[in-house]
């Protein structure tokens, strides 16, 4: 990259091309630093300076997509386009995640803990143009869907295979609702964001019951998880850009395989874990609106 010339974003305003020297010299003096906007000939969009492997000591990415010309718009207002990335320490994310299925599993603690799993999560968030992503939902704002979610985790244990059935459209149901209540409780810099998902509970029934029934092919699943994300993104209202879905059915699915296999032996759980989930934050993306 040393050979590269580099943009960055500077109040909304694209500042460059300086070469790589002048601009890591740039951070030396403050000018620019890890959570700054940049961009060089290769990349799809305007990512943090932080997140380019190599350019600031520690960060971590995935590779760009070829992008060719010059550097995507910065809207007014840093409104930048890109993917959403995840900084999840290995332990304290699989404290937060065993403390989670506890919860749920005990069924009272489920609404603390669930909420307090989607806090930290959302804290440890990057959406490119939104700083400080926060999570201000409450335990007792939909504690009932927690206690039915938590309660109906015990009927994989009972013989009485029909109840098993008819559990699938109410745990989509209750999903529906925990993602509208997510939705509805982001906020920025300690401000409320205009976000909700308005995706009808009918068509997320739909989606479950597909769901379902794709594992009868054995891998089909995977292509209507995708299908099922690229959904729940187009329902998503109340942003400046629009959020997609990048990974493909093949990438959910040998990333899925891989991901249990890790599991079944246990001790790589922590790595796999944060592998997955971290690679899955960043298949969602901010996109200019098309319409």
């Amino acid at each position: 990259m040393s050979n590269r010339s580099w943009f960055y974003a500077s109040s909304g305003q694209q500042q460059g091309p300086y070469p790589e020297a002048q601009l890591r010299d740039l951070m030396t003096r403050g000018m620019v630093g890890a959570d700054t906007l940049v961009w060089t000939e290769g990349m799809s969009g305007w990512q943090r300076a932080g997140d380019i492997p190599g350019l600031v000591p520690g960060g971590s990415a995935p590779p760009s997509i070829a992008h060719p010309g010059g550097p995507p718009a910065v809207a007014a207002g840093g409104y930048a386009g890109g993917a959403l990335s995840a900084d999840l320490p290995i332990w304290p994310f699989l404290g937060r995640s065993l403390l989670f299925v506890i919860g749920m599993l005990l069924v009272i603690p489920a609404p603390w803990t669930a909420t307090s799993f989607y806090r930290w999560m959302a804290s440890r968030l990057y959406v490119p143009g939104r700083p400080n992503i926060g999570f201000t939902g409450q335990p007792l704002d939909i504690w009932y869907v927690f206690i039915a979610i938590g309660a109906l985790t015990y009927l994989g244990a009972a013989d009485l295979y029909y109840l098993q059935y008819l559990s699938i459209p109410i745990q989509a149901v209750l999903s529906w609702m925990v993602i509208r209540w997510i939705a509805a409780n982001l906020s920025s810099n300690g401000q409320q964001l205009p976000i909700s998902f308005d995706g009808s509970a009918l068509g997320y029934v739909g989606w479950q019951v597909l769901m379902y029934l794709s594992f009868l092919t054995i891998i089909g699943w995977a292509w209507v998880m995708t299908a099922w994300m690229r959904w729940i993104c187009r329902n998503i209202s109340g942003t400046h850009r629009e959020v997609i879905f990048l990974a493909s059915g093949l990438e959910v699915l040998w990333r899925t395989i891989v991901f249990g296999i890790g599991c079944v032996f246990i001790i790589p759980i922590p790595w796999v874990l944060r592998w997955y989930a971290s690679w899955y934050v960043s298949q969602f993306a901010l996109a200019d609106r098309t319409v």
